[in-house]
């Protein structure tokens, strides 16, 4: 069976682009001069995801005013909050650090975590862009060293990634021309 909008689709492709109709230069204005057609451009696509801002929620007014800052700069730069309250272990256990807080402990520090999390969206009227999680201290530790400094590896089956923090540059010093 023969489809007529496939003759189109190769003479399309094989005409030169000022002869095709509906291009930019095809279409002759009046006065003998082409009329150009504006171009539509696809969108461009971020390079670079979102950020996220990692905060920890302990309770303490100035975690809160942590909370409620990244709040307001999480919707400023189309960011993610992630609020987390840290688990302390026991300390009783011989494999410290490997063993998982307590089930109560994590609900209770979760409900408590919760809770600051919506006064500080009903304080700031942002919502939509907090996740919260209850982690483990040496799980904590590990981020914090990394944003002081420290190299982190994440190592998945995906493969590696060095997370270490970005450095700030030295403002240049601009030299006179002939200098």
């Amino acid at each position: 069976m023969h489809d007529p909008r496939m003759d189109d689709a190769h003479r399309l492709r094989d005409e030169p682009e000022q002869d095709r109709p509906g291009s930019p230069v095809a279409d002759d204005a009046p006065d003998g001069h082409h009329r150009v057609e504006p171009v539509r451009l696809v969108p461009l696509v971020p390079r670079r995801q979102h950020p996220w801002l990692l905060v920890e929620v302990d309770g303490a007014p100035a975690a809160y005013g942590a909370l409620v800052w990244s709040l307001r700069e999480a919707a400023r730069r189309e960011a993610t909050v992630v609020a987390v309250c840290v688990v302390d272990d026991d300390g009783e256990d011989p494999l410290a650090g490997l063993a998982r807080p307590a089930p109560r402990a994590g609900a209770a520090a979760l409900e408590r975590l919760e809770a600051q999390v919506l006064r500080a969206i009903a304080e700031t009227g942002v919502s939509g862009r907090v996740r919260t999680a209850v982690l483990a201290r040496p799980v904590f530790e590990a981020l914090s060293s990394a944003a002081r400094g420290a190299d982190l590896v994440l190592v998945s089956g995906q493969g590696k990634a060095l997370l270490r923090p970005a450095v700030p540059r030295q403002p240049t010093r601009r030299l006179a021309r002939g200098a």
